[in-house]
């Protein structure tokens, strides 16, 4: 427990503000989880973060959550050496935290055992990029800041190869095509994209590989008769892209809460109840190692997926 006394200095600050000021190695946006979960209080009762603080109250805070660690995961490792570690991302997994007092496990808890630069630091260290949480397949990490900078600069100068499939709504026509469409963060919800003519160029190449019949597959009539197994390559890097560009085209991936207009995956059937995820899968990842060597990861689709693609 932390016990903190307000100076005249500090009366009138917001309860969050002064407790950032107290607890430097903190961001303010982190210690609001500590209000989230009323574990900051004036006289035994749980203060909110805009709290204003006047002179000589003393706050309480309780510090469990700032020493928590998040629990042990494993994660199936495709390829590592001194500088590099590529994984196969389970659906379900974040890739890192929210914050710094988020104790979920990560993909980036998982290899910060593995990470001895000390250049390397916070929620975040090693991570080159990203996957959604509900998106399975290839990711890779750095294991130092060189190799950090050095895979970076293959993404942003688009000198890495991603492959990626997906079970969506629909049959697009034509049956192969490049989506260029520009996208950008939706005002009406931050967390969210959608394309516009103001956003940043975004393109994305697909193709069909299979007609899926969805009868076997769902319980529900909202989906469209046809499911379609497509082989996705992202040709430029912007959040969410592939999520937003296949609903810009009527055609969004089944499982996607966020932009898919059906598709529940709780509303598969009892057969495929193992598949409660977003169907995108990263499907593969070419890139150039730290000294010259060029490389293709892969990684098996999960059992889920594979069970509906094949149906």
């Amino acid at each position: 427990m932390l016990n903190l006394k307000v100076t005249k200095s500090d009366a009138n600050q917001r309860a969050d503000v002064f407790l950032a000021g107290n607890l430097p190695q903190y961001s303010r946006s982190s210690l609001s989880g500590l209000f989230d979960k009323q574990m900051v209080s004036v006289n035994k009762l749980p203060i909110k973060a805009s709290r204003k603080l006047r002179a000589g109250e003393k706050l309480a805070i309780d510090t469990a959550l700032l020493y928590a660690r998040p629990k042990t995961i494993n994660i199936p490792v495709i390829y590592e050496d001194k500088d590099v570690i590529v994984m196969n991302k389970p659906a379900g997994v974040l890739t890192h935290s929210k914050g710094a007092l988020n104790t979920e496990a990560t993909l980036a808890s998982f290899i910060e055992p593995k990470v001895a630069d000390k250049n390397l630091k916070g929620n975040r260290a090693g991570i080159v990029h990203r996957l959604d949480r509900g998106t399975s397949g290839v990711i890779t990490a750095a294991k130092n800041e060189k190799t950090l900078k050095w895979l970076q600069k293959q993404f942003s100068t688009r000198k890495v190869k991603k492959t990626y499939l997906a079970i969506v709504e629909g049959v697009p026509e034509p049956r192969a095509a490049i989506i260029d469409a520009p996208i950008e963060r939706n005002p009406n919800k931050p967390q969210t994209f959608r394309v516009s003519s103001s956003g940043r160029p975004a393109q994305t190449e697909y193709k069909l590989i299979k007609i899926l019949d969805k009868s076997s597959i769902f319980n529900e009539t909202s989906l469209s008769d046809k499911l379609a197994l497509l082989e996705l390559q992202p040709l430029s890097g912007r959040t969410h892209q592939l999520r937003v560009h296949l609903k810009y085209i009527g055609h969004p991936i089944v499982g996607d809460r966020v932009y898919g207009r059906a598709g529940d995956p709780t509303k598969i059937s009892k057969k495929f109840q193992a598949g409660k995820h977003l169907l995108l899968h990263a499907k593969s990842l070419e890139l150039t190692l730290p000294g010259g060597r060029r490389k293709v990861f892969e990684a098996p689709e999960p059992g889920y997926f594979l069970e509906l693609a094949q149906s």
